[in-house]
């Protein structure tokens, strides 16, 4: 059974990696102002259905992984500690862009925007790197099945991370408005964000092994 500690430290770094402007971030926002909120929907739904498909596939990975070769846990714990350091100098390091100040899109219809999402989702190495470095970060195999801790925790994620960027998409006209003018507030949002980030991959670092 999944600790509630894992929980909200999975979401957490879920909220922190929604928070940073990456790939499905600028395609929704583009999407939201150039064709409307319900273009950005659906293209939501695409980048959401992206992430069911890694997370499954991740899952069963990871599950073989554990079984076969115990030390491969370690090796993916500190490799997703580097990855969270690495999310933090994106976050810290100068002249990022903003999703806020977008290339106008072309109306598409209903299908191709679901399927230009989940496009845009699966060919992002950020998620990959997502679920196959940081979920081990979670997963205590002495607590119960691998398989079940690893799709509760990313099922977690994918909550979050929809939850996010579907406020982000729906809110884009008026952020958008309100950021223009004033970058200052978008370094300090990447300034939080870096630290949690990098807090983090401190954290999974240090404390003792758990198999």
């Amino acid at each position: 059974m999944v600790e509630w500690t894992a929980v909200t430290g999975m979401a957490a770094v879920a909220l922190g990696m929604a928070l940073m402007p990456g790939p499905n971030m600028f395609y929704l926002v583009s999407r939201a102002l150039s064709q409307g909120r319900r273009a950005g929907v659906v293209s939501l739904c695409g980048v959401a259905a992206g992430f069911l498909t890694y997370l499954v596939a991740a899952v069963a990975g990871l599950t073989a992984v554990f079984t076969t070769v115990p030390v491969a846990y370690t090796v993916l714990k500190f490799g997703g500690a580097v990855y969270l350091l690495y999310l933090a100098w994106q976050a810290f390091r100068p002249g990022a862009g903003s999703p806020f100040t977008p290339r106008p899109l072309k109306p598409v219809s209903g299908l191709r925007l679901f399927s230009m999402g989940y496009v845009t989702n699966l060919l992002n190495p950020k998620i990959a790197m997502l679920y196959v470095s940081l979920l081990p970060q979670f997963v205590e195999p002495e607590r119960g099945a691998v398989a079940a801790q690893s799709l509760w925790l990313g099922l977690v994620q994918v909550t979050v991370a929809v939850a996010v960027n579907g406020v982000i998409m729906l809110s884009a006209a008026s952020l958008s408005r309100f950021l223009t003018g004033r970058p200052g507030w978008m370094r300090a949002q990447r300034a939080v964000m870096g630290g949690v980030l990098a807090g983090f991959a401190v954290k999974l670092a240090v404390e003792p092994h758990r198999v």
